[in-house]
């Protein structure tokens, strides 16, 4: 399965030029945790970084640093991982595990912002595939006891 299938295509974004306040603001807004920062481009809106509510937590609030001075683009991870609509949920999660990180954008393949996938994302994704393993293994078993009778 495809990344592109299951994520997120509404993203909560932001500018570097919004202060932390402002952005932490919309993160309780919208009830997010991250916000995607984008500049827009000829072809639609590009990823120039993350905020995620943790950045805020250590980079300006453990700092006592005023969140209505200090601007986004001071505080997000630039050049955020990413991965495009044609990887697959497994590549997607080795890039989360690999990096460290419970959210990725995905670009389309010109580098666009097409959505957001997160770890809960994909781990139901995993469940429901798992719950269906499980019940076509219960099938079977029924199959096979009724056969026996």
């Amino acid at each position: 399965m495809q990344i592109g299938q299951i994520c997120n295509p509404v993203v909560v974004v932001a500018r570097k030029e919004m202060s932390v306040a402002d952005a932490a603001r919309l993160m309780c807004e919208e009830n997010v945790g991250s916000l995607v920062v984008v500049e827009d481009g000829v072809e639609g809106r590009k990823v120039t970084g993350i905020l995620t509510d943790r950045d805020i937590v250590l980079s300006v609030v453990a700092r006592d640093l005023d969140a209505r001075t200090v601007k986004v683009g001071e505080v997000m991870e630039a050049n955020p991982v990413s991965v495009t609509t044609t990887h697959s949920v497994a590549d997607a999660l080795h890039r989360m595990r690999q990096h460290g990180v419970r959210r990725i954008p995905v670009l389309s393949p010109n580098g666009v912002l097409e959505g957001i996938v997160t770890v809960d994302d994909v781990l139901a994704i995993i469940a429901e595939e798992l719950n269906d393993l499980v019940s076509t293994i219960n099938r079977q078993q029924e199959r096979e006891g009724a056969a026996r009778k």
